[in-house]
């Protein structure tokens, strides 16, 4: 019998970072390869050495895009990493775009902090570059949907649509006769835009995300309450500023902002879309028709509805317009990236809002400003938070607790062990209580740097 170890190496703990190692008489597989983000202890492990030499790694398996899941690839790679990297075409697409952009924002990052000072490394360095995002991708191997592919050691992998964004897939593991299952992030059931998470009939052993483990969406329409902030915000001179994750919460925004523009719910005020990631993702999004709800037509009204911004003179144009206006643009957390320009110009003024939507982990701007922080510290400065700021999280796209109970009663028997990850510790510790107490599972949550053998 074949000796099966996994060892949980980022994802536990935290909803950032997610590694699995799942050891097959010494045939390795990393199981997502993702950074960690938010607290400072957290993005430290970015910089401090893998627990497992991954030139020792044999492949990657990847659940999705979102750097979360896959940005750590380049230090993977550049640490000596020499394998393939297993995922679905949509995933393959998506990282191509995230995983360059995720290195020019370090490169850009490092410099501005060198330039200006805010920085207490001397000089401050990137921890990839956009040339090292870029050529992960050559490694990459996109499987069908619904098809086994072998490994090695006799070991079968299987990718089935999650729904949580584009590619988005569940990672089933045959080894040996047992059967190991992650459900990397789960969609909603609901989604206007994604298909629902498929449903999983059995597991020996499962490893399922607990992003909103206790908490649920609520069952307000997010169009109802999207058009009554634009109105009021609109009403009083303001902009809306919604950061929001490039991959997946743009595409699904410019889908309820089209639908109210096109019932005439909120004025006829000018929407930009500043992310070039986010231009990317939605052009992506329309090119993977079989993949989501909307048809070819519905795909190219929604993603038609904002006018496209690409380069950085027109971004910086935007903090001086006088009229109302709507501004997508990324990261979600406020983590990085454009939307960060934007919050420094529009936080300090009350006519303003800014709008998140969806989890904002601990530790990220985005989590203070929602907590009520009266100012953040943006390049070095703090900047006054006077602005409006809302968080609508119905416009997740992760499962919320209902739902992920829903999804795992899909399974026929209870596996032998269920491993709930993915989770800041007091949701994690609400689903495993869900779990053992409404299915009668045998459940985990597991330590960083746990490793369990699978029995």
């Amino acid at each position: 019998m074949m000796k099966v170890r996994i060892r949980f190496l980022g994802g536990v703990g935290t909803v950032t970072g997610s590694k699995y190692l799942v050891e097959v008489d010494g045939y390795r597989i990393l199981v997502d390869c993702g950074l960690f983000q938010g607290y400072k202890q957290l993005r430290l492990r970015n910089w401090a050495s893998l627990p497992v030499d991954p030139a020792t790694i044999d492949v990657v398996i990847l659940s999705h895009a979102h750097l979360d899941h896959s940005g750590y690839l380049p230090v993977l790679i550049r640490n000596g990493f020499s394998g393939e990297v297993v995922c679905s075409s949509g995933t393959r697409d998506l990282c191509a775009i995230l995983l360059s952009d995720s290195g020019f924002l370090q490169e850009r990052g490092a410099a501005l902090a060198n330039r200006y000072g805010y920085t207490r490394h001397h000089p401050a360095r990137p921890l990839y570059t956009q040339l090292e995002g870029e050529a992960a991708l050559s490694r990459f191997r996109p499987i069908e949907f619904g098809h086994s592919e072998r490994l090695n050691k006799g070991i079968e992998v299987r990718l089935d649509p999650a729904g949580h964004i584009l590619g988005a897939a569940l990672v089933s593991l045959h080894i040996g006769g047992r059967k190991l299952v992650f459900s990397g992030d789960l969609g909603r059931l609901d989604c206007p835009l994604m298909l629902p998470p498929t449903p999983i009939r059995d597991a020996d052993y499962l490893v399922v995300e607990s992003t909103y483990g206790g908490r649920l969406h609520g069952s307000k329409d997010p169009e109802d309450i999207l058009a009554e902030i634009i109105t009021r915000t609109a009403s009083r001179g303001g902009m809306v500023l919604i950061p929001a994750f490039a991959v997946g919460r743009a595409q699904l925004l410019l889908f309820h902002l089209r639908r109210l523009k096109d019932a005439k719910r909120i004025p006829n005020l000018p929407i930009f879309l500043d992310s070039p990631m986010a231009i990317n993702a939605s052009e992506i999004f329309c090119a993977h028709p079989d993949e989501h709800r909307l048809n070819a037509f519905e795909a190219k009204a929604t993603c038609g509805v904002a006018h496209y911004v690409r380069d950085v003179e027109e971004s910086e144009g935007l903090n001086h317009s006088r009229m109302p206006t709507v501004i997508i643009s990324a990261s979600g957390m406020a983590s990085g990236g454009r939307v960060l320009h934007h919050i420094k110009h529009f936080a300090p003024d009350s006519r303003n809002t800014i709008l998140f939507t969806g989890y904002q982990a601990g530790g990220t701007r985005g989590s203070a400003m929602v907590d009520g922080a009266e100012r953040v510290k943006i390049f070095g400065e703090y900047v006054p938070v006077r602005a409006e700021v809302i968080n609508l999280d119905m416009l997740s796209a992760h499962a919320d607790h209902d739902e992920i109970m829903s999804w795992l009663s899909y399974l026929k028997r209870p596996p032998r062990t269920t491993f709930v990850s993915h989770g800041e510790p007091q949701a994690s510790d609400a689903l495993r209580h869900a779990i053992e107490e409404g299915l009668e599972w045998p459940c985990v949550v597991p330590e960083y740097g746990e490793e369990c053998l699978l029995e």
